[in-house]
């Protein structure tokens, strides 16, 4: 037989205010939902369409960005349309009104999650040295996790948590530990400031103070370097930064000085064409470009040369097959000419004009006047 009992029962728990306000809730929120979905894919689908006709960095980024709005959280704004139709009191008002805020803080941050996710792939793309995956690794992971603590601590407020404390006792705690690892978070952030702002990169010719060779790694921490005597160097990479450092490798031309020097014995007619045939040989040869060449000056022993050069490469064997060729070439047509190099001379002059007195008379002259 059927339960009358029961039945009443069931009219009673649905003629209950809390019950009919959460299946209008539910099915307000359904609702809500079914909508949000159909106007965001819509939306989401021509925003796409016409970032992706954009070539450039923005429409990736937009494209990238706006393809990770989540399902979730469109599932929970309907839910909040759904509390915010239906009279639940202030108490219900006050909660929607915070979860407003949720949703849009966490939607905010995997919007620019994504982006930095992006920006991270891109670059390792770009730059497939090992260290510089490294430091973007590190730069994104750093940048991501302060986003995140922004967010939560952005959330945490807005739900009425007293974050002073916790970002006190934070910065008391971040600022105990760059205490204890000053040094390794200096090298840290030293490597992720030569990942971004790339003073060199491997293979590239460094010189400083003493130190001169090819970078060979780029770590976390240290700097190697392969010495031009075959050791390898390894330098912290904060002290690295701290130094004047020559790169060599991003040298797009070499400025070259050097000098010649020329007996004195030379007559004036040789001597005023040396400029014009130094002109000639360094022109003559490939990957130059000829500055000057002049006179210099006069020394104890020689006239003295200087001749000015461009070498269009940083390559340093290249410099010094060119300047051999030169070198070469000039002993070649010096030798032609006649025209001698300056050594260092001294002459020795004997005067023989000048008596130079006996010295028995000079001692019998002193005799006869001391007896006198």
């Amino acid at each position: 037989m059927f339960d009358w009992n029961s039945l009443s029962n069931w009219k009673a728990w649905l003629s209950d205010p809390a019950v009919l306000n959460f299946m209008l809730v539910l099915g307000l929120s359904v609702i809500s939902y079914i909508l949000l979905r159909m106007i965001m894919s819509f939306v989401i689908t021509r925003v796409v369409n016409w970032l992706s006709r954009s070539k450039g960095r923005l429409g990736r980024y937009g494209v990238e960005v706006f393809q990770h709005t989540s399902r979730l959280l469109i599932a929970v704004m309907a839910l909040q349309i759904g509390l915010a139709l239906v009279e639940l009191g202030p108490v219900w008002d006050a909660r929607v009104s915070h979860l407003w805020f949720l949703v849009l803080a966490l939607q905010v941050g995997l919007w620019l999650d994504a982006a930095i996710a992006l920006w991270k792939t891109e670059t390792i793309e770009e730059k497939v040295d090992r260290e510089n995956q490294l430091t973007v690794t590190i730069v994104s992971l750093l940048v991501r996790t302060s986003l995140w603590v922004v967010v939560l601590l952005s959330v945490l407020a807005n739900l009425g948590v007293n974050i002073t404390a916790l970002v006190a006792s934070l910065g008391i705690g971040g600022i105990a530990i760059a205490l204890a690892l000053q040094t390794l978070l200096g090298d840290l952030f030293a490597s992720a400031s030569i990942g971004v702002d790339k003073p060199f990169r491997t293979g590239d010719f460094v010189v400083f103070n003493d130190v001169a060779g090819t970078i060979e790694y780029i770590g976390l921490k240290t700097t190697r370097i392969r010495s031009l005597s075959g050791e390898q160097i390894v330098c912290g990479n904060t002290n690295l930064l701290q130094q004047t450092i020559h790169n060599y490798k991003r040298m797009e031309q070499r400025r070259v000085v050097f000098f010649l020097a020329i007996s004195f014995r030379t007559p004036v007619a040789k001597a005023k064409q040396l400029p014009g045939l130094i002109k000639e040989i360094i022109e003559s040869l490939d990957n130059t470009r000829f500055d000057r060449a002049h006179l210099f000056q006069f020394d104890d022993y020689s006239m003295r040369y200087e001749v000015v050069y461009y070498v269009m490469s940083s390559d340093y064997n290249i410099y010094m097959d060119i300047q051999q060729n030169i070198n070469f070439t000039l002993l070649e047509e010096l030798d032609k000419r006649e025209i001698r190099f300056a050594m260092p001379v001294r002459s020795i002059e004997f005067l023989d004009d000048i008596p130079i007195p006996d010295r028995r008379e000079s001692k019998m002259a002193d005799g006869e006047s001391v007896k006198a």
